[in-house]
C-alpha cells in the first residue's frame, strides 16, 4: 500500500472511454438489465428519442421497448413529451444522478485504483491536489522500479518545473496559480528552487501545449534520470479535481504522448473523470 495523508488538509478545488470495470458474477434480473440498457441509451444520446430508435439501439422490438418505457415512466425514470412522443430521462433519474455525484469523493475513487495502475505499469504513481502553497502530494503508490527522488505524501511539486505542476497551471484559474508561479520564479532567481523552472512565454507555450494534449510530460526534470507523465481528473462540472502522475527512471518510462504509458494513464484518468460524472 502507498502512504497517504488526509486530503481534507488540502484546499478543495471546486464542488468537484475505456471501461475496465470487473465483470459482475452471479445471476441477475434480465428485465432490470434491459431497463438499464434503455436508460443508458437515453443518457448517452443526450436528446429526447423516438421509441423506434430506442428499440433499435437496445435490440428490442418496438412493442417490447414500449412495455419497458411504460414501467420506467411509472417510476419517473423517464418521461414522454406529449407533443412529439419522444422519451427523455425523468426527474427520478436526475435525483439518482445528483445522489451519485454527492457521494463521489475524487480522492477516494483515485486511491482505490492507483495500486492497480502502479502494478500494471511498474511505475510510481502519485495523487496530487491543489494545496495552500501549490500542488500537494496526498498519496504515493510505490513500484519495484525504485527512484531516487523525494516524492512523499505531504510533499510539493513545483508548478513551473514538473509535469504535475503544468496540469494545475493548465486547468486552474490564474488567480490561484499565478502567486505560486511568482514565488517559484523568485526562488529560482535566488538559486533556491529545483532546476528546470520555466517562465514567461516559455511557460505559457508549455501550458497551452498541455491543454491541447490533455497530458504533461517531463524528461530528466526536475531530477536527472527521473521522468514523469501527469494527467488531470475532472468532476461533473468540468473542474479539475486532482492530478495523477506516473514517475519512473527515464530508461523505464515512455514519455512519448502517443506511447503505451501515456495511453494507459489517460485511460485511467478519463475513467476516473467519468465516474465523477464528467463528460468530455
Amino acid at each position: 500500500m502507498g502512504d497517504a495523508i488526509d486530503p481534507a488538509s488540502a484546499i478543495p478545488l471546486y464542488g468537484g472511454e475505456d471501461s475496465e470495470s470487473t465483470p459482475l458474477k452471479g445471476r441477475g434480473v434480465q428485465s432490470v438489465e434491459i431497463g438499464g440498457r434503455l436508460l443508458g441509451i437515453l443518457a448517452q444520446h443526450g436528446q429526447p428519442m423516438m421509441l423506434r430508435d430506442l428499440a433499435q439501439q437496445a435490440e428490442l422490438t418496438p412493442g417490447q421497448a414500449h412495455a419497458y418505457m411504460t414501467s420506467l415512466r411509472k417510476l419517473d425514470l423517464v418521461e414522454q413529451d406529449a407533443a412529439s412522443g419522444r422519451y427523455r430521462l425523468g426527474p427520478f433519474a436526475l435525483q439518482l444522478g445528483l445522489a451519485r455525484l454527492r457521494g463521489s469523493d475524487p480522492y477516494r475513487l483515485a486511491a482505490e485504483q492507483v495500486a492497480e495502475l502502479a502494478e500494471r505499469l511498474n511505475l510510481m504513481v502519485a495523487i496530487t491536489v491543489w494545496g495552500t502553497h501549490g500542488p500537494t502530494i496526498v498519496l504515493v503508490q510505490e513500484s519495484s522500479n525504485y527512484i531516487h527522488a523525494n516524492v512523499r505524501p505531504g510533499g510539493m511539486f513545483t508548478v513551473t518545473g514538473t509535469a504535475t505542476g503544468k496540469i494545475f497551471a493548465a486547468w486552474l484559474p490564474p488567480k490561484l496559480v499565478e502567486p505560486v508561479i511568482e514565488a517559484e520564479l523568485q526562488a529560482a532567481q535566488k538559486g533556491w528552487s529545483d532546476v528546470g523552472a520555466l517562465a514567461g512565454e516559455a511557460l505559457a507555450r508549455e501550458v497551452e501545449k498541455v491543454k491541447r494534449d490533455g497530458i504533461a510530460a517531463t524528461t530528466d526534470l526536475p531530477v536527472p534520470g527521473i521522468s514523469a507523465l501527469s494527467a488531470p481528473v475532472f468532476n461533473h462540472s468540468g473542474h479539475l479535481q486532482l492530478a495523477i502522475t506516473v514517475i519512473g527512471p527515464t530508461r523505464k518510462i515512455d514519455v512519448a504522448l502517443g506511447g503505451s504509458h501515456a495511453s494507459a494513464l489517460l485511460a485511467f484518468t478519463r475513467r476516473l473523470s467519468a465516474q465523477l460524472g464528467y463528460t468530455a
